[in-house]
């Protein structure tokens, strides 16, 4: 195929698509073709839509590309569909800020940071696929690691976490507390352990008197 045939295939693709498609699945579709050729194919295309002032594009965001509308059209957008904002309330927006940048990380993490509890609010998030489960830490009780999702990315217009906004009042000190918290935790699990193992030889040795 020549190269505006793949352009114009490209653009159909994106246009019909609801989620971002990645340059393997592109790929997949138009065979023989290079990655290189693909993103230079949408940079073309965009060139195009920039030249003639459309308003739309196409965006890189969460691990493919996708078709979308300029945010200055959102209000007549909005009108049109009548739906009502998608909107994440501000304890779940903190919350989710926090596991953005500090990911991955355990709900006793975030209850620490934030104060207060966030069972409610990570039920929510997970329920809209902007977090999930990553894994569980190797300490009593094992508890769930916490991390965002392909849809966060895909939500909030962003090509990987290395897009999210660089916060300075945020640092790597907020969870010193919880981890010498956690050591705490272990080290008065091992000592009433050995306690309880003292009581029980005590009481082994007075019984055989």
């Amino acid at each position: 195929m020549d190269r505006e045939e793949a352009k114009r295939i490209i653009e159909a693709i994106l246009f019909v698509s609801d989620k971002p498609v990645s340059i393997t699945t592109l790929r997949d579709v138009m065979k023989d073709i290079e990655p290189t050729d693909i993103r230079s194919y949408i940079e073309e295309l965009n060139n195009e839509y920039n030249s003639s002032n459309r308003s739309f594009g196409i965006k890189e965001i969460a691990g493919g590309f996708q078709m979308l509308t300029d945010p200055v059209y959102g209000a007549w957008i909005s009108s049109l569909y009548k739906r009502p904002p998608d909107r994440l309330t501000g304890p779940a927006l903190e919350t989710l800020a926090i596991i953005a940048y500090k990911q991955p990380l355990t709900r006793s993490d975030i209850e620490i940071i934030r104060g207060v509890n966030v069972d409610g609010v990570l039920h929510t998030l997970e329920e809209r696929a902007l977090i999930k489960t990553k894994g569980r830490v190797d300490a009593p009780g094992r508890p769930i690691l916490y991390g965002t999702t392909n849809e966060f990315l895909q939500h909030f217009g962003l090509k990987s976490l290395e897009d999210l906004p660089k916060l300075k009042e945020f640092q790597e000190s907020d969870l010193d507390f919880v981890k010498e918290q956690q050591k705490s935790t272990i080290v008065k699990l091992t000592v009433d352990s050995a306690e309880r193992g003292e009581n029980d030889r005590s009481e082994e040795l007075e019984n055989s008197d």
